[in-house]
């Protein structure tokens, strides 16, 4: 059965409960595209026989799991995926691939930078969810202490320590803010 269309549009600048959940769900699938491409690159530059490796295919692997959700959630709830994909998808693998070419520490440095803003951006999310979202919730609050893992397993593995941890972390941390916003509407 169709929507019904709300004909009172919403403030401007304040969007409605399904135009927040499908904004949500839009940047959030985005976001975890972005993050398994983000493993494959570094696991093509450091390959399978690194140290690494192992480490870095597990959080892929949980990042696969948060996509197949976002792609099942889209699906059910005939969410717009953002229209950037392409752009997801190089961007991610070669942020992924050229934090890799700097070393195991500038990878990591990647991984602490990205999940620290997912980290907000996730708790942000699950506060402006109401009661009838629970499920919702559940599922963002599961992938939140999932990227905290990885961002402790980054700094566990040096991230820190990185050379101009400051500088690349901070970069990071701004183009993932951006591409959340630029996500959200596109």
């Amino acid at each position: 059965m169709p929507k019904p269309i709300d004909l009172k549009p919403p403030y401007p600048g304040k969007l409605n409960k399904e135009q927040m959940i499908d904004r949500f769900l839009r940047v959030d699938h985005a976001g975890e595209y972005g993050a398994v491409r983000i493993y494959q690159g570094q696991l093509a530059i450091l390959g399978d026989k690194h140290p690494m490796s192992d480490t870095i295919k597990h959080m892929k692997e949980q990042e696969d799991v948060h996509l197949e959700r976002f792609n099942q959630l889209i699906r059910d709830r005939a969410a717009r995926p953002s229209l950037l994909t392409p752009i997801w998808h190089v961007a991610g693998f070669a942020l992924g691939a050229g934090t890799a070419l700097l070393g195991e520490k500038a990878a990591m440095t990647c991984t602490e930078a990205v999940e620290t803003v997912i980290d907000d951006h996730y708790k942000d999310q699950i506060k402006q969810l109401g009661e009838d979202e629970a499920a919702l919730s559940q599922d963002l609050e599961k992938f939140r202490q999932e990227e905290v893992e990885h961002r402790e397993t980054a700094v566990k593995h040096g991230a820190k320590q990185a050379p101009g941890y400051e500088i690349l972390s901070g970069l990071i941390r701004f183009g993932c803010k951006t591409a959340i916003k630029i996500a959200e509407r596109i």
